[in-house]
């Protein structure tokens, strides 16, 4: 926004509105930060799923994180031709694969936490420790209903 302008009475008061400002000023930045690694957003939250959990098939990982599935069928073929996933067998289901993070993504992806977490201190920079806890859990209600 311009400096001096003033948003209209109903988008200041718009939850729908501010949270979208906020997301989109989010991924926005995290992009810019990931495009010197060749990712985005999308495989960043992906390649964190990879990590933290591998047991989830690229169906899974769509519905957790909301996105498409043939979009996370891109993701994950983007994430493997650079090394950072492979897809392994599922031990529950062999009709479907997990989405598994290798030791490269591992690696890769303790670099790039530390950006993520500059730009949530850069986003979040207004709030003090306190503020800041109330609006993440006050965000997984909203976001995870």
């Amino acid at each position: 926004m311009v400096t001096g302008d003033v948003l209209p009475p109903s988008l200041a008061a718009g939850a729908g509105y501010l949270l979208a400002r906020a997301g989109g000023r989010a991924i926005s930045e995290l992009n810019g930060a990931l495009q010197d690694h060749g990712l985005r957003s999308r495989h960043y939250t992906v390649l964190v799923v990879a990590a933290e959990d591998g047991n989830r098939s690229q169906r899974d990982i769509g519905e957790l994180l909301g996105i498409d599935p043939s979009a996370v069928v891109s993701i994950v073929d983007d994430l493997a031709r650079s090394g950072l996933v492979r897809r392994e067998p599922h031990p529950a289901d062999r009709r479907s694969r997990r989405i598994v993070a290798t030791e490269a993504g591992h690696t890769r992806l303790a670099e790039l936490r530390s950006l993520a977490k500059a730009i949530d201190e850069e986003l979040l920079g207004n709030l003090n420790a306190a503020e800041r806890r109330t609006l993440l859990d006050l965000l997984r209600r909203v976001a995870h209903d």
